[in-house]
């Protein structure tokens, strides 16, 4: 491919999964080299804020953190809030993508994955953002072609594809065809979304104040789009009793959880069937035959396959690997000639 061979002999080709909750790096001929939480330790002394650690180790500090250091994420739903301390973040998972070796002067070229909501704006900010990690170039394409490409859907030929990308702070529903997107929405609901409903629940339904790493934990250990029959799995949760102040555990069951995530669940349902009302006639016709496929870490939530496949009534599966879908499809279409028309100009 032009773009990429031009810099061949100076630079690491790579695409970027810039996700809220976790960035993800494809480099070319290796495949993933990297998978880490979107997450920028800050500490700060003499007034002057420095970046201490990045990504595993910052998320091991969120919610524990003394007065001058601060754990932060620079992404919120999807895009750049903080375009300094997320310029840092890049340029330290590119770094570490190209194994450490060698300075940042070996400068890459980059896909990086945007959802199909963000502005202009947004996507500048990517850009200038990724440009001045150590991007020599920069290119974009789409989160959710990119989710079809890397669930292995056949989006560059005449038939209708249906993708669902739940990330952690968004959530794509698209209708593929011929490497376009015949209809596409983005909704502001996500992994974010659903631990936010988990922490408000047990506040209010048990009075313990938890934290955004143990409702993280909750959503994954028993975290369910449809209730279970009875209570299903229960389990321990720790934290701060609203009523005494003192730490305290309550027993959380997995259809009080359910109940917590009835409200997201419904908006993407929502987004889906909204999705569906607007697929032309002949697409509509492939979507029966194909069904939808679901990506992202908001498809491995209990039961989200059959909660969409209930209000649609069609067949429904979460791609393999559905977690670096998005990295994947965006490193295959900088890789294959077949996919060169997906990738935008940024």
């Amino acid at each position: 491919m032009k773009f990429f061979n031009r810099f061949a002999s100076a630079a690491h080709d790579m695409a970027i999964d810039l996700g809220t909750v976790n960035t993800v790096v494809y480099a070319r001929d290796k495949g993933i080299v990297l998978n880490e939480p979107s997450v920028v330790a800050l500490e700060t002394r003499d007034g002057v804020r420095r970046v201490k650690v990045v990504g595993n180790e910052a998320k091991l500090m969120m919610g524990k953190t003394p007065s001058n250091i601060q754990a932060i994420r620079p992404l919120r739903d999807g895009v750049i809030a903080d375009i300094d301390v997320a310029e840092q973040m890049i340029k330290h998972f590119i770094d570490k993508a190209k194994g450490g070796s060698g300075p940042l002067r070996q400068r890459s070229n980059v896909v990086i994955c945007v959802p199909s909501g963000s502005t202009m704006v947004e996507r500048r900010a990517i850009r200038d953002a990724a440009t001045n990690a150590g991007a020599v170039t920069v290119q974009l394409i789409e989160e959710s072609l990119a989710a079809a490409i890397g669930a292995g859907l056949q989006v560059t030929q005449p038939t209708g594809a249906m993708v669902v990308d739940i990330g952690g702070g968004t959530t794509e529903v698209a209708i593929l065809s011929l490497g376009g997107i015949a209809y596409s929405n983005s909704v502001r609901v996500g992994g974010d979304k659903m631990d936010d409903m988990i922490s408000s629940y047990i506040r209010r339904k048990h009075n313990l104040m938890i934290g955004e790493m143990t409702a993280e934990r909750v959503k994954l250990a028993i975290g369910c789009a449809t209730p279970p029959e009875g209570d299903g799995i229960v389990m321990g949760v720790k934290g701060r009793d609203l009523v005494t102040g003192r730490p305290s555990e309550v027993r959380v069951s997995e259809a009080e959880v359910a109940e917590a995530l009835a409200e997201p669940v419904g908006q993407i349902v929502a987004a889906v069937r909204a999705a569906l009302e607007q697929t032309p006639p002949e697409l509509s016709a492939d979507i029966i035959d194909y069904g939808i496929t679901l990506t992202g870490g908001g498809a491995l939530l209990g039961r989200m396959d059959q909660a969409i496949a209930r209000a649609t009534g069609l067949h429904v599966q979460v791609a393999e690997d559905a977690l670096i879908c998005v990295a994947m499809g965006a490193g295959l279409a900088f890789e294959d000639r077949a996919y060169h028309g997906v990738l935008l100009a940024a």
